[in-house]
């Protein structure tokens, strides 16, 4: 009897101990989940949290603050914030707020709109500046996870994660230039994401978020981010000079595709020259611009001047093959410009000289 009963107290003990093993393993975290807590946990400080006030005018044109939010990463130990152009856009005061909720006002360093990125610094103590881990954009790969950290909707350092969706895609920057090379994400990306980090599964920024696509303006699985290999040569020229150097031919042109072409009498597609500035390498070099206007339906063309078929060995179809041929070479280089003249194919070399800045 004595047996009995010590073998049903045995048997009750091994099924609580089943029963404990089993309600630990179901409240245990995954790994996947163990390194999303880690990298939140590490690298979340390297966030802020930008608060912005432009000032706009009423109907009586009185002025009127107004505050808008974004995020930005924290890049060194000098206290320099790298976010997006449009978050600081117009900004009259800029405000950034620390992991640990202390504020501190920022100053504008650079900014590059051709790329949607700027650079703000605050005077903080080191110890309360977490700068991010750089890492690289060059091999990243579709289905690889990331996660965003930011501040959508002026909610502070929010956690989304994802997988890198596409890559290679092209979207349109504030000043109309196209920015090449874009990640496309599902990680939930909000209104005020806006310059927070794309993070890779170690903790590395491999990317800026700058935009998304949605008809209703909130998160449908369409987001973007700058690659990070760009980021890197933007912030350390914002830094170290304030803006970025670009390579400049010195012209305006016009597009003419395969029907203008054919309207013109020209014979191929390329840019059409409208205008040559004066003392610009394109002046230099002895490139013409047009000589009169014509109109054709509703477009006002200037005609006359050299048709741009090539550049650097890259054929140019358009202004937007024109910028991203230019996109290769660096300022002070010699290029070879292909140009159909009066009929006549021609090639002649410039040198690229820094364009102005506005």
């Amino acid at each position: 009897m004595v047996f009995l009963r010590y073998i049903s107290a045995l048997r009750a003990c091994v099924a609580l101990l089943i029963v404990l093993s089993v309600s630990k393993a179901c409240f245990a975290l995954t790994a996947d989940e163990e390194t999303n807590i880690r990298i939140y946990r590490e690298y979340g400080p390297s966030v802020v949290n930008i608060t912005t006030t432009t000032v706009s005018y009423d109907f009586f044109y009185n002025p009127t603050p107004e505050k808008g939010s974004g995020s930005g990463v924290i890049i060194d130990m000098h206290g320099n914030i790298i976010t997006n152009y449009h978050v600081v856009q117009d900004a009259r005061r800029l405000e950034v707020t620390l992991f640990d909720g202390s504020k501190y006002t920022a100053r504008l360093v650079g900014t590059d709109p051709s790329n949607d990125l700027a650079v703000i610094r605050i005077d903080a103590p080191r110890e309360k500046l977490k700068p991010v881990v750089w890492g690289d954009s060059s091999d990243l790969k579709v289905g690889q996870k990331v996660l965003a950290i930011g501040n959508p909707f002026g909610l502070d350092r929010t956690l989304t994660v994802g997988i890198i969706s596409s890559l290679g895609r092209t979207i349109k920057a504030v000043d109309g230039r196209l920015i090449r090379g874009i990640i496309q994400t599902d990680a939930a990306i909000n209104p005020g994401n806006s310059g927070g980090p794309l993070l890779d599964n170690d903790g590395r920024m491999i990317g800026v978020t700058t935009a998304i696509f949605s008809p209703v303006g909130t998160n449908i699985g369409l987001g973007f981010a700058i690659p990070v290999d760009t980021v890197k040569d933007v912030a350390a020229q914002l830094v170290e000079k304030g803006y970025v150097s670009r390579p400049w031919l010195g012209i305006s042109g016009q597009n003419i595709d395969g029907s203008l072409a054919r309207v013109m009498g020209l014979g191929s597609e390329g840019v059409l020259i409208a205008d040559v500035y004066r003392g610009s390498p394109a002046h230099k070099a002895g490139l013409r611009g047009g000589e009169r206007y014509v109109r054709l339906g509703n477009l006002l063309l200037a005609t006359g001047g050299d048709l741009i078929l090539a550049l650097g060995g890259k054929r140019v179809r358009s202004l937007d093959d024109l910028d991203e041929a230019l996109e290769g070479f660096e300022v002070g280089d010699w290029v070879e410009l292909e140009i159909l003249r009066d009929g006549t194919k021609r090639r002649l070399r410039l040198r690229l000289e820094e364009m102005p800045r506005r």
